[in-house]
């Protein structure tokens, strides 16, 4: 298939998931609240928060809720209805039922089973299908690490592992991107400093490898994919930079010409813009934005970086494009910025920074369930 095809068919299927994405938000955007999710390692627990109009965070009635040990990432499926957090020892995945008033209770079977040094955790676009890294050694488990992967019961949240799984990856597999088309998987290794490509089974969420390896930075703990499936991102904490692959045809990735581009001391969090202009990185003091020209390349939008708390660690841009939140792990708090979506400018919401829990690691946004 030539190029010209290629760019027609992705551009298809990428307009037809907006236009259902963009119908979606008509209909149900000034219904919606917005939360925010925290994993906090040292204090074995999650914190959920209602964000406010301004972009401020108010603390749900009994939050924070007990996780397993260690919680270091955290997931909400699209609906809003279920949220998971990776328990890094000795293993597990809590799971937590998200009622329409943002009442937070466990889901039944919570926690499930999953390796020691399970540290990270994410789901497909549909919903159906949740993906847990073990990084196996690196995060006090064993061996080189790999992704277990589970079906997710639709009506009451419950974890089925996925026949064939754990897959393997590379060495210390630390974070797992899906593509918005929910065809391709891209895996950050921490340890082997490389990205593996996976293809997604649409029935079963089973995956296969897809090209081979791509070299990223030294130690990528985080890594993203563009709205518009055409660009990965990698935030590598031992090199301080972030390195940028363009997606081809077959799920596979080639090296955007001037990747890495210079970041800051610990590299740790990557979130994309919803419309697909920008890339912000948790890093040194504070959030690094980036804007993405026309060839993937990234360039450090003015201001840059924009300051934060202490040991600034996960980040997320909530899904309106209105507010970024970085979680600060050494100063136990969220940093909470205003985005403008147009020139990717930032400014601090009122009241931030908003407090957390005790080595807070791991952050995501999401919309509030529609659910009763």
């Amino acid at each position: 298939m030539s190029s010209f095809t290629r760019s027609l068919f992705l551009a298809a299927s990428i307009l037809l998931l907006s236009f259902g994405t963009l119908l979606m938000q008509a209909q149900s955007s000034r219904q919606r609240s917005e939360l925010t999710f925290v994993a906090n390692q040292s204090s074995n627990d999650v914190s959920v928060y209602t964000i406010n109009i301004n972009g401020g965070l108010l603390s749900v009635t009994g939050s924070p809720f007990a996780a397993g040990g260690s919680p270091n990432s955290v997931t909400v499926v699209p609906s809003g209805q279920f949220a998971y957090v990776a328990d890094v020892i000795p293993g597990s995945i809590s799971g937590f039922s998200v009622a329409k008033n943002n009442v937070v209770t466990s889901i039944s079977g919570s926690p499930f089973a999953a390796l020691t040094g399970t540290a990270f955790v994410t789901n497909d676009p549909s919903g159906r299908f949740l993906y847990a890294l073990n990084c196996g050694a690196n995060c006090s488990g064993s061996g080189p690490g790999n992704i277990q992967a589970y079906t997710i019961d639709r009506q009451t949240g419950a974890l089925t592992p996925v026949a064939g799984s754990p897959f393997a990856a590379g060495q210390f597999p630390y974070s797992l991107a899906v593509d918005p088309t929910g065809h391709f998987a891209y895996v950050a290794n921490a340890g082997s400093g490389d990205v593996y490509s996976f293809s997604i089974n649409s029935q079963t969420g089973a995956l296969t490898p897809v090209g081979s390896p791509v070299a990223a930075g030294a130690r990528p703990l985080s890594v993203v994919v563009d709205p518009w499936s055409q660009y990965v991102y990698t935030a590598n904490t031992g090199s301080s930079d972030v390195s940028a692959f363009s997606i081809n045809f077959d799920g596979s990735l080639t090296s955007v010409l001037g990747s890495p581009f210079a970041a800051g001391p610990f590299t740790a969090g990557i979130a994309a813009s919803k419309n697909g202009k920008f890339v912000a990185v948790a890093a040194g003091s504070g959030a690094f934005v980036y804007k993405i020209d026309n060839n993937g390349a990234l360039h450090p939008v003015s201001g840059s970086p924009f300051a934060a708390g202490s040991g600034p660690n996960g980040i997320s841009i909530d899904p309106n494009d209105s507010f970024i939140y970085i979680v600060n792990a050494g100063s136990n708090n969220v940093s909470a910025y205003h985005f403008n979506n147009g020139n990717g400018q930032l400014v601090p919401t009122k009241g931030s920074p908003f407090p957390a829990g005790s080595f807070s690691a791991g952050i995501t946004t999401a919309a509030s369930p529609l659910h009763e």
